[in-house]
């Protein structure tokens, strides 16, 4: 506490969006940094709705400024997988934890990635301070550079995860001009009103960390993806005694990952699968080409080393693999002897018992390394019985039809395939994990995060197992505000939210009546109507003319093609006989009678373009 009320104004202002660097003494310093009086939680207060129960009253730490309300905001990430973005609100201070991307679902024809609704963000751009980023995956990270293109603010970040997104605002033409701060683990970000401790977490990617934000009304956690490996590849173990300070001071809303809350018990060690690993390199004389999440640095690491164990070179094959693997290499985090890498170039001088590809494509995406080598349209490599192919991922939730499908094309091609052996190992914290987190921090109340309907549902009722009451757990959806003070909490509306499609170069200009339309052609193909009419004589000049695109083949249905033409020409006809002037009535009554006709002989609805020129 300062002197004086001057000195500690002044103080504040030159520490408006600091880092602080973590203490050695960190019991002793986790008390002081930010100012704070202990305040008892009761029912008694009249407050409009949910209140806290009796039997879940607690001691908690938090500012004296405790009248007004957080909001927290999930634009993404919510009965979804991918494009995480978390929103907290507190009077005129806006702060974001994560701005991820997610991929295309099968009714998505011809988009690329999809992108959180940030029109809300935008239109209080002033307001917003900063982005907090747990951890550097895609559904993280990934919708950031299409965010700072539009606000442009502080970013906050691990090494690693500042690594990997450096690269990606590099191709976006962003780099020289997104400000980027790099923290560790234990470091404090003070953004407006809000305080933010990093906190290391074990999860599939060096450097992940989860989140102590101390707000005006309490501490909000937010665990980003984590898991508990008592003995990872490389870092420490999460935070566990951190952790569990910030518990017994008191967390008043936890927001914690559900990836992974159908499956009971710990997710294993990554460790674990290196003698998995091990054991069929050594036993076989085959090509082998892995296919992992590039991102899972550690797991590119134990592949690298069980191929130099077993004198093997190694090619990379993949722009993300390349990528990630060379921020790694340059900042540490891997280490791969020049010697025992090789470019795909090279793979031709080696015989296949002294190779090992290590490639993208264990989701199954069609333009992927694994997948074109598959469908034999990759440049370097052809699958031939001599190979062996190693899936060391498990598929996301809605890609099992396309790994699948990769996983049938490379059996055809007579490739020995390994993808149901304990060769992977999930970087998302199971059940027991889930519920130590819970019992760690004890929050006052809980809001999962991070996974489709079932896993919120599921970890939902963990919670409520783990003793917090049901009325102070929160089930939230995309756009939905949660409104919270010191005693109670409660959804009080919504902002602006959804999905921002990205075809090509073109974003969020392809949107759901885009997509139906590309559905339906899909579905039922195209019959363009050509007619040219004499304006002044109200005449048919020349057809109607009748093009057919993925509706049927028309010298094998000469007859219905026949048909439509006398169908279509009949319609015209009519609308000229009485006078119709109006080109748009025209081309109504024309689709309409075209439309009618064609349902009743093949039982499709093709879409029906009439164009009329005027001669």
């Amino acid at each position: 506490m300062f002197n004086s009320k001057k000195t500690e104004r002044i103080k504040e202002k030159e520490n408006e969006n600091f880092i602080k660097k973590p203490n050695k003494n960190y019991t002793k310093k986790a008390t002081t940094k930010v100012h704070a009086t202990s305040v008892r939680a009761n029912n008694t207060d009249n407050v409009p709705d949910r209140t806290v129960e009796k039997t879940n009253s607690k001691r908690i730490n938090m500012p004296k400024m405790n009248a007004g309300k957080l909001k927290v905001i999930s634009l993404g990430g919510l009965s979804e997988i991918g494009k995480n973005l978390t929103v907290l609100e507190y009077g005129n201070d806006i702060i974001l934890v994560d701005c991820g991307m997610g991929f295309p679902d099968e009714d998505m024809p011809g988009i690329d990635l999809v992108l959180p609704d940030i029109s809300y963000l935008v239109k209080n751009s002033d307001r917003v301070r900063g982005v907090l980023i747990t951890h550097g995956h895609e559904d993280h990270i990934g919708g950031l550079p299409y965010f700072l293109r539009q606000i442009n603010v502080p970013v906050y970040g691990t090494k690693m995860s500042l690594g990997v997104l450096k690269g990606k605002l590099k191709e976006h033409r962003l780099l020289n001009s997104v400000k980027l701060n790099e923290v560790n683990a234990g470091s404090v970000v003070k953004l407006g009103c809000f305080k933010a401790e990093f906190i290391g977490v074990n999860h599939s990617i060096p450097d992940a960390c989860a989140l102590s934000i101390t707000t005006p009304v309490g501490i909000v956690f937010h665990t980003g993806d984590f898991k508990l490996d008592a003995n990872p590849i490389a870092g420490k173990m999460m935070d566990i005694a951190r952790i569990s300070e910030i518990g017994k001071q008191g967390v008043l809303l936890l927001l914690s990952e559900s990836t992974n809350v159908e499956r009971p018990g710990y997710s294993s060690g990554e460790r674990t699968i290196s003698s998995a690993i091990d054991d069929l390199f050594r036993h076989t004389k085959k090509r082998i080409i892995v296919a992992t999440f590039s991102s899972n640095v550690h797991r590119v690491q134990q592949i690298i080393d069980a191929a130099i164990r077993n004198k093997r070179k190694v090619a990379i094959s993949g722009r993300s693999m390349e990528n990630i693997l060379g921020v790694a290499m340059e900042l540490g985090y891997a280490k791969v002897p020049k010697t025992s890498l090789i470019s795909m170039d090279e793979i031709k001088n080696y015989p296949p018992e002294k190779l090992v590809l290590i490639t993208t494509g264990s989701q199954g995406e069609p333009m992927s390394a694994l997948s074109r080598m598959a469908n034999s349209e990759h440049k370097k490599v052809q699958i031939t019985p001599n190979d062996m192919i190693l899936l060391s991922a498990n598929p996301i939730p809605g890609n099992e039809k396309s790994v699948g499908g990769v996983i049938n094309e490379l059996f055809r091609k007579g490739a020995e395939v390994v993808y149901d052996r304990d060769i992977h190992v999930s970087g998302h914290a199971c059940q027991e994990e889930l519920k130590l987190m819970i019992r760690m921090l004890n929050p006052k109340f809980f809001m999962p995060i991070h996974g489709e309907y079932r896993h919120l549902k599921l970890h939902a009722n963990l919670a409520e197992e783990m003793g917090i009451p049901n009325t102070n757990i929160f089930i939230s959806d995309i756009g939905r505000v949660l409104e919270v003070m010191p005693t109670s909490a409660r959804i009080v509306g919504s902002v602006p939210s959804g999905k921002v499609y990205v075809d090509g170069y073109g974003v969020g200009d392809v949107g759901n009546i885009v997509l139906r339309d590309r559905k339906h052609l899909a579905q039922d193909g195209l019959i363009v109507v050509v007619i040219g009419i004499s304006s002044s004589e109200g005449i048919i000049v020349s057809g109607p003319d009748i093009i057919s695109r993925g509706f049927v083949y028309v010298r094998e249905a000469e007859d219905l093609m026949e048909q439509a033409h006398h169908c279509a020409e009949y319609a015209l006809n009519k609308c000229l006989k009485n006078y119709v002037n109006d080109w748009n009535l025209l081309k109504t009554n024309v689709k309409d009678a075209l439309s009618e006709f064609l349902y009743s002989k093949t039982k499709r609805s093709p879409m029906i373009l009439p164009i009329v020129m005027e001669v």
